[in-house]
Parts: structure tokens; C-alpha cells; sequence
């Protein structure tokens, strides 16, 4: 089986690269800086760098990945890019970045994977978009709004490509106790509720894409907890949202 992973470096993308490579599988991943990926841990692993956002440099990738054209059975978009923005306090650079690499981003890993398996008639898509997309309210974060659209967007190629035989299965987590995570917290995740640690989300992650799942939510309380925020009125959502992401950033 062959697993191509975009954003495969690092978190969670490379822990789903160690799953599938510890069953054997021929594994790929992509990133913009290949530095992130542990040294000397599986000599097999085949590394390329591309940014999701460089639709040329993805499909290079995909090819030199599979060179003697096999099948690509399983495509996994694990790229995104996050920024605070708190009460709007964002720039315009980290503002443009994540409207690339969580919209762009997705529909050229989409494309791309759509490209190499129509024609086989099979195959699987995933990707990772967030538990907060979920939420519809007018002051959400643009984080937010950039992985609603992902979830919207992979519900489109989802129907597009069933005809194909071509799954599409979204994954939206909370909060995983990645390395990145801690790093835009400074190594505090007090404040993160229902915290899962990134095995026990590869799990979750690689059995819902081998059932073929279309969406799922996870941790299950936390899934449960931004549903019934959902069902608020959207002008008390965005009190309650505004307080909430104050309050985790001490302001």
C-alpha cells in the first residue's frame, strides 16, 4: 500500500507516517522544511520537500514518490497553519499564510490526489481540518473560518469523487498534544481541555480513513461540547467564544 502524507514532518502527520510504515506500507511525506523529521528513524521513509501551496512541487513529489506508476491508495493533507488572532490582533503575513495553506493548501492536495487516482478507479483522501470549524458565528477567529472551509471543502470533493470509488474522510480534533502545540503555548496546556495524546489520535485518525469514515470528531467530550455550542444563538456564541479565547491567552 502507498501512503503519501503532506505535512508528514512533524506532529501528527508524522506519527501517522510511523503507523503506516510500522505495518509495512511504503510512506511519503512532504514539507517545507525537512529539518523537523527525527533523524535516523526509519531509513525508509521517503522525504520530499513542497509546500501545499505550490501545486508543481506537490505533484513532482507524488511522482517521484511512486516512479514506476503504481497506484497511489491513500493521500493524507495534514499541512495547515495557525496564528492567534485574538480581538483581530494578527498581521496581514500571518493572515495570508493561513488563508494559503488551509484553503489553497487543501484544494491542491485535493487536486493532486484527485489527478493520480481517478484513473484507478480507488483510493482514499484525508484530511485534517479542526473541532473549531465546526462552529458558525460572524466573529470567529479566521483560524476558525479557514478550517470550516476545509471541512466544506472536503464535503464537495466527497461527492465529486464517489463516483470514482474515491473516499474522502475529514477528521476534525481538538487539541493534541503535538510539539507545535506546545510551542504556541509556551509548554502550558492547562488550559486545554480534553488533551489527547498524538498515539492514541493516530488511532483514532488511521482507523476512521481504513473504515472509510466521512467525518468524525474526536476526543467524544469534546465533539459533544462543541456541538451543543452550535446550538446557541450566533450573538451569545460570539460572547461566549471571545471570553473563552481571552481567557486561555491570560489577557
Amino acid at each position: 500500500m502507498n501512503v503519501f502524507i503532506a505535512g508528514g514532518t512533524s506532529g501528527i502527520g508524522y506519527s501517522l507516517a510511523q503507523h503506516y510504515l510500522e505495518k509495512d506500507f511504503q510512506v511519503g511525506v512532504c514539507g517545507r522544511d525537512l529539518t523537523k523529521i527525527p533523524q535516523n528513524n526509519y531509513q525508509n521513509l521517503k522525504t520530499f520537500e513542497a509546500d501545499v501551496c505550490d501545486m508543481d512541487a506537490l505533484v513532482s513529489a507524488v511522482k517521484n514518490f511512486l516512479p514506476n506508476k503504481e497506484n497511489l491508495d491513500l493521500f493524507i493533507n495534514c499541512a495547515g497553519s495557525y496564528a492567534e488572532d485574538v480581538a483581530r490582533n494578527i498581521s496581514y503575513e500571518e493572515a495570508e499564510e493561513m488563508l494559503r495553506t488551509n484553503i489553497l493548501g487543501t484544494v491542491n492536495c485535493f487536486e493532486v490526489a484527485r489527478n493520480f487516482m481517478k484513473d484507478q478507479k480507488s483510493g482514499k483522501i484525508a484530511v485534517i481540518a479542526s473541532v473549531s470549524g465546526i462552529l458558525d458565528y460572524e466573529n470567529s477567529s479566521l483560524y476558525t473560518k479557514t478550517k470550516r472551509s476545509v471541512i466544506q471543502i472536503a464535503d464537495a470533493y466527497r461527492r465529486a469523487l464517489k463516483p470514482f470509488g474515491i473516499s474522502v474522510t475529514t477528521i476534525a480534533p481538538g487539541y493534541i498534544d503535538t510539539q507545535k502545540l506546545r510551542d504556541l503555548n509556551h509548554n502550558d496546556l492547562s488550559k486545554k481541555p480534553f488533551l489527547m495524546d498524538v498515539k492514541s489520535a493516530t488511532e483514532i485518525i488511521s482507523q476512521a480513513i481504513e473504515e472509510r469514515k466521512k467525518f468524525i470528531i474526536f476526543p467524544r467530550k469534546m465533539k459533544w461540547m462543541m456541538k451543543s455550542l452550535a446550538l446557541l444563538p450566533s450573538s451569545l456564541l460570539n460572547i461566549i467564544m471571545f471570553k473563552k479565547a481571552k481567557w486561555m491567552k491570560n489577557d
